[in-house]
């Protein structure tokens, strides 16, 4: 007998085929939700983002040297939140360990993705060692990275003798970093 107020339900068996076409239309809501993220500049608050997460350790991080053969050396490093998004990102100072002499620094970013295995991975070069400066400090203050960097004048200037002195800052802004420079007089002691 038939219950005349609900007509006969054409589809209330399920098939496989139902169960698939589910499955699809779910990975594509899961897909749609991934890509449609809120924008990290407008500023997500941080209690959105859940517990505070670790600075990126640098320890066998890949960086952007060639050393011949000789080992890295990760000199200095500061942590601090520079792009905003309630994450904190690494900055480390890295020169080649060679051993004698005064190799140049290269100045990295790194930053770690959500996933819980992942590893540090280096997002910006704000310093190429190609630019032949050696870092003597390094913090990172209110999402501004501040160096105190040591170079030459000139091509005749002995690699042991440094004679520019310069305080440099890195800040995040329109999706990159911004360099500001200043000469700093030099002291008595020739630095």
């Amino acid at each position: 007998m038939q219950n005349p107020v609900l007509p006969e339900l054409a589809h209330s068996r399920t098939r496989p085929v139902h169960w698939l076409a589910t499955a699809a239309a779910m990975a594509a809501v899961v897909a749609t939700a991934g890509l449609l993220q809120p924008d990290r500049a407008a500023g997500t608050p941080k209690a959105a983002l859940g517990p505070a997460a670790a600075a990126p350790d640098p320890a066998g991080t890949d960086f952007p040297l060639d050393c011949h053969g000789a080992p890295e050396r990760v000199t200095a490093r500061a942590q601090g939140d520079l792009d905003g998004d309630g994450r904190p990102e690494t900055v480390a100072a890295v020169r080649c360990d060679a051993g004698s002499g005064t190799p140049p620094h290269g100045i990295y970013v790194l930053t770690r993705d959500t996933t819980p295995a992942a590893r540090p991975r280096v997002v910006a070069t704000l310093l190429a060692p190609a630019r032949r400066r050696s870092v003597t400090a390094l913090a990172v203050t209110a999402g501004t990275v501040r160096a105190e960097l040591l170079g030459y004048s000139s091509p005749e200037v002995p690699r042991c003798c440094p004679d520019v002195h310069r305080r440099t800052e890195w800040r995040w802004a329109g999706g990159k970093f911004l360099e500001e420079e200043r000469t700093v007089p030099a002291t008595p002691d020739g630095v």
